[in-house]
């Protein structure tokens, strides 16, 4: 008897160590840092795993640009054929920008990636008609985004670093099959997605709010009921919408909301304005430039709903609060600030 009760106890001993292990696992480690950013007493703290800065930052290191050449010589849309973007570039700053393209998104295929070497004008492979629409909406987002982007703005680079396709793209997601009849429908939660730290909130914020442009703001202004009609399921979208900004830009609730208040502008931060512009740019460029590429993509680059790849706060900002830490690399590039 005192046997069995001995492994029994032992048993449970093993088992509660393990769940200890695997709940520690799940949990960051001090020391951790903290940076004030409103008035004392506030919780307006941003905070931060300087183990994690550490890697962000080793991962956010801007490539050595080619220098640049004087403008002189001809043309390159009149020395090259079929050159639709970039054609009062000179030759020489026309090479630089597709060597130095090159090396932010194909470094590995090199070239051959988007053209036909032995064509370089034609137009056969996707990925140049592709490539030639990703550089317009560059020149459109350091063009007519600086609501957002500022004098920083961004290149090829901040979101393909060095890859074909960059990291952090998104589509439309189907969710799980869901039961027919009386089955209740789930409202897109209880299903652990990474989009929303896999927690049980909505598993795809993104298509009502950065494709659609469902409304966001849930929260009264007043105290007592009143017009405002929000239920807790919007709520729980608006919420896992704001998971991924939290993620995106790893930073807290506070970088842009006041904890006195979130729904006050008043007493917002800065942040929070430039959040507000690139909400809407980001719809813009799905919209506009990503969308409408869907007859150019092949199969193999559509989601599972037959929809074009897209991109969110994620895929420029890569878990920092600025793309690259905010050094600018358009300084070097003035051919990608120019909307033609």
């Amino acid at each position: 008897m005192n046997r069995g009760i001995s492994i029994a106890t032992g048993v449970a001993a093993f088992l509660g160590l393990a769940a200890v292990a695997v709940i520690f696992s799940q949990t960051e480690r001090p020391p951790m840092e903290t940076v004030q950013r409103g008035y004392r007493g506030t919780s307006m703290l941003e905070i931060y795993n300087p183990r994690f800065v550490a890697d962000e930052r080793a991962a956010n290191k801007v490539p050595v640009s080619l220098p640049r050449l004087p403008d002189v010589g001809g043309k390159a849309g009149t020395v090259y054929k079929n050159v639709q973007v970039l054609k009062d570039e000179s030759v020489g700053n026309f090479t630089r920008l597709m060597a130095s393209i090159t090396t932010w998104v194909a470094p590995v295929q090199g070239c051959a990636y988007c053209h036909n070497v032995q064509n370089m004008a034609d137009d056969t492979l996707y990925t140049k008609r592709v490539a030639r629409r990703m550089i317009q909406m560059v020149q459109h987002i350091n063009g007519d985004w600086k609501s957002h982007v500022a004098q920083t703005g961004v290149t090829c680079y901040t979101c393909h670093r060095g890859n074909p396709v960059p990291s952090y793209i998104w589509y439309n997601n189907p969710g799980p099959v869901q039961a027919g009849g009386f089955a209740q429908a789930p409202a897109g939660k209880n299903h652990p997605a990474a989009i929303a730290n896999d927690s049980s909130l909505p598993f795809d914020p993104l298509t009502p709010f950065l494709e659609h442009a469902e409304n966001i703001r849930v929260q009264s202004t007043v105290a007592l009921p009143g017009t405002d009609n929000s239920s807790i399921k919007q709520t729980d979208w608006t919420y896992s919408l704001m998971i991924h900004f939290s993620q995106s830009l790893g930073v807290n609730c506070t970088y842009c909301h006041s904890t006195r208040s979130f729904g006050d502008w008043s007493q917002s931060t800065p942040q929070r304005m430039t959040a507000w512009y690139g909400i809407r740019m980001v719809r813009d460029l799905n919209t506009a430039y990503l969308d409408p590429l869907h007859s150019v993509f092949p199969p193999a680059r559509l989601g599972a709903l037959g929809d074009s790849p897209k991109v969110n706060c994620m895929t420029c900002h890569q878990g920092v609060y600025k793309p690259l830490f905010g050094v600018s690399m358009i300084k070097d590039f003035p051919e990608l600030t120019v909307t033609h």
